[in-house]
């Protein structure tokens, strides 16, 4: 296993900014080697609503933020219709903070499960230090990562608590986008029953 920042007993950060920091300058990670970039966050570190992804697609590794390509775009017309601000209302990170090698186009492939383990506790440092009030898990990735349950289809639109937060598991957008049918029962018919909970459980904690 390669060295992470955590191997000390009890380490932890005095912010998120020297975090990203110490994070940058990863270059003993398991997919260091892969030749792509370190990809954090993007949105409101204050916000209460923080979504968890997967790991950087291309678009991502280029522009270092999470969920900019077509899943992005897909995931805040999804907020933006339940009246989240997302640039003021939430907080979006990874499981992975790097892109697992492919072909450079869409044949990436998934990460593993050492891949998983390895950036974990960075992740949970990044909710340490956000301490959202809610979290939504896109996918199989992110629910192994914080939950460590797979099964998305089973496991989507259901409550769990951690550490005191509201987490909802939901299908990740890409998955939307591969089936575009809004019948209901559909994942994009699913999809919108979630987000309005999410926004329904948001007003109860937050206001």
């Amino acid at each position: 296993m390669q060295k992470s920042l955590f191997d000390e007993p009890d380490k932890q950060f005095r912010s998120l900014d020297e975090l990203m920091a110490a994070m940058m300058q990863m270059n003993d990670d398991p997919l260091a080697d892969a030749g792509t970039n370190v990809v954090i966050c993007r949105g409101n570190p204050q916000a209460k609503l923080m979504i968890v992804g997967e790991a950087p697609g291309p678009q991502e590794n280029i522009q270092g933020k999470p969920f900019v390509g077509k899943s992005g775009q897909l995931l805040d017309q999804i907020l933006q219709a339940v009246k989240f601000d997302t640039e003021k209302d939430v907080f979006i990170s990874n499981s992975v903070f790097r892109m697992p090698p492919g072909d450079g186009g869409k044949n990436f492939r998934k990460p593993t499960n050492e891949e998983i383990d390895y950036y974990r506790p960075y992740l949970l440092e990044i909710i340490r230090l956000v301490d959202p009030k809610i979290m939504l898990l896109t996918g199989n990735v992110a629910t192994q990562s914080l939950l460590g349950l797979t099964g998305i289809t089973r496991l989507r639109g259901q409550w769990h608590e951690l550490n005191g937060r509201k987490i909802m598991p939901i299908f990740h957008p890409s998955y939307l986008l591969r089936n575009q049918s809004r019948q209901p029962g559909s994942p994009k018919s699913l999809m919108w029953q979630d987000i309005q909970e999410v926004r329904r459980v948001y007003d109860l904690l937050v206001g």
